[in-house]
């Protein structure tokens, strides 16, 4: 969505007055090479050009690190800009005139007041760690963790005294000029009963939360000693919903994107801990149960969250709590666990020197689901008949609620073989339809080494848009690869309205899809024969049907209804197979 506070109108102007290659060039070495243009990449080191520019576009791509976007990312990236204030500054170099907003300004306005009272909150409290005689616990309590003065100043790590005022945030705040109403709308502040003003955290170790733009917006507080509530956040703002908010993800996205998958853990320090150990895609969440939002927003990032809680009763509550999301398999995400060690958690093993635990547990994560139902039957004795039917009543309504009938599928096989119960009555038991006469659609297969090839240059060729693309039916059931699929679906629209002979613009983003959108986008080999390559996929696909028909008939017996309709289908793809691939795959 779009956020700036100027209109999109000047926004474009200034985008298409800005060279990328004259951006670019005044903070790195860039070089032309043929008719494109390579720079050393300033956001990792290297020896050798990996980035790539796109002049036409005003797109940058680094294969080195994986970093790209257009001029406005550049310039937040290297100078430390918001959006903002590199549109500002860049329309500056051009001459343009902006044109601001007035309810976004205002807004705007609004955003950042309470932000900066937040920053100078961050600054008060690590000071008082820092060097406030009564702060003595709190730095005895981060000596413990292993936490020296590097990781307070990284982290920002900061002390809430518990002094008789309870109010010495507030006269700090005042005395810098930050309004009371200001205090109370960011969450560092509320009113007592009779209108003083006292101070929302007090006797607590306070780590601050940013959200993605890296702006302070609030703080967890752990109480130093045996008070309750152990943690305590800052209430829900304008700039603080913790719904939406993960800890550690302003610095961890980048690294997500790359790796292509998050770790959510339980607590502040776990997530320092991880990332110190150099497993730098942990998160936690902020005072708050794993919702939808927050897999919205790892989404954007990654297609696998990796759950690695402690193996203790909270830590199994949270597990069961991401349960109570939509099914995992409708989040359009692949949500595993990595179990620990029963009474540690990560931060617990980095301490302990145990890194390489903690990265196999993690490599090694189950299926969230998979992981509830074992769980589950391993509370009862299967080898006695009574036993196995209430433990096929326990984990029945977890496989109903899939929604995806080739994972309900599986679940179902998944279920009869840990159980030792017979398939049809698990099918019976998740109230569908026994295994025999269900219907049984065809997965998408995995891609294989030269289908994988085959679609990524379809990719690139419906990208590039060349006039002799026209007229060639492309369509999903091309893509078995669920990336690539995904790249496709994000262009699809902007591809079918684009005049033939014109390039598609790129989407901009640190996710997954549009990196490799950017890959392909600055691959200049020559391209492909549109209608060969499109062909050669079909057959591709033709030989996944096939091979899932043979699969599906080796599983029958003859005896079976749908024998027969599986023979002679299996038979007509045969045949069209040696005849030659000349339609739609099926």
């Amino acid at each position: 969505m779009f956020t700036g506070v100027y209109r999109r109108e000047d926004i474009d102007r200034v985008r298409a007055a800005t060279n990328i290659v004259d951006l670019v060039g005044a903070v790195t070495t860039v070089k032309r090479v043929g008719r494109t243009y390579k720079a050393i990449c300033p956001f990792h080191q290297e020896k050798t050009p990996s980035m790539s520019l796109d002049p036409a576009r005003g797109l940058y791509h680094c294969f080195g690190c994986g970093v790209g976007g257009d001029v406005f990312t550049f310039v937040q990236e290297t100078q430390g800009l918001d959006f903002n204030e590199a549109v500002e500054l860049l329309a500056s170099r051009a001459g343009i005139h902006l044109e601001a907003d007035p309810g976004a300004a205002r807004r705007r306005g609004e955003r950042e007041r309470l932000v900066e009272a937040v920053r100078l909150a961050v600054d008060v409290y690590r000071r008082r760690l820092k060097t406030a005689p009564d702060a003595g616990p709190a730095r005895a309590y981060l000596r413990s963790r292993g936490y020296g003065a590097e990781v307070v100043d990284e982290f920002k790590i900061g002390y809430a005294p518990e002094v008789e005022s309870r109010d010495e945030l507030v006269r700090e705040l005042r005395a810098a000029g930050i309004a009371d109403r200001t205090m109370i709308d960011a969450g560092l502040a509320r009113r007592g009963r009779g209108g003083r003003l006292y101070d929302y955290f007090r006797g607590r170790v306070l780590f601050p939360i940013f959200d993605l733009r890296g702006d302070p917006v609030g703080f967890g507080g752990r109480i130093l000693g045996d008070g309750q509530p152990k943690y305590l956040n800052t209430p829900d703002t304008r700039i603080y919903q913790k719904s939406r908010l993960l800890y550690g993800l302003d610095r961890a996205k980048r690294e997500i994107a790359r790796r292509g998958y998050a770790v959510v853990v339980e607590g502040y320090t776990d997530v320092i801990a991880m990332h110190r150990a150099g497993l730098g895609v942990a998160v936690a969440t902020c005072g708050t149960a794993l919702g939808e939002e927050h897999f919205d927003l790892l989404r954007r990032f990654c297609d696998r969250v990796v759950l690695a809680f402690d193996a203790d009763q909270a830590g199994a509550g949270a597990a069961k709590r991401a349960d109570e999301l939509e099914n995992p398999v409708r989040l359009d995400l692949d949500v595993r666990v990595a179990e620990m060690p029963r009474g540690l958690d990560p931060a617990d093993l980095v301490q302990e020197g145990r890194t390489e635990e903690l990265v196999g547990a993690v490599e090694s994560a189950r299926p969230l689901l998979q992981f509830l139902i074992e769980r589950e039957l391993a509370r009862f004795d299967l080898a006695e008949p009574e036993s196995r039917a209430r433990a096929l009543r326990a984990v029945a309504p977890r496989v109903a609620r899939v929604g995806d009938e080739v994972a309900k599928a599986e679940y179902v096989r998944f279920v009869s073989m840990r159980s030792g119960i017979d398939e049809d009555l698990v099918w019976r038991a998740v109230g569908g339809r026994p295994r025999r006469r269900r219907v049984v659609e065809t997965p998408r297969r995995p891609a294989a080494a030269g289908s994988l090839r085959a679609e990524r240059e379809l990719l690139r060729l419906v990208m590039a848009n060349p006039e002799d693309l026209e007229g060639t039916e492309v369509t999903a059931e091309l893509f078995s690869d669920p990336t690539v699929l995904q790249a496709w679906e994000r262009i699809e629209t902007q591809w079918r309205e684009a005049p033939p002979g014109t390039a598609l613009q790129l989407p901009v983003g640190d996710d997954a899809v549009t990196s490799l959108l950017r890959e392909l986008a600055f691959d200049d080999r020559p391209l492909e024969d549109p209608r060969e390559l499109v062909a050669r996929l079909r057959r591709f696909r033709l030989d996944d049907r096939i091979d899932v028909l043979r699969e599906r008939l080796g599983a029958l017996d003859a005896s079976d209804p749908d024998y027969a309709e599986t023979f002679q289908e299996l038979i007509r793809l045969e045949q069209r197979k040696r005849g030659g691939v000349d339609g739609d795959a099926g």
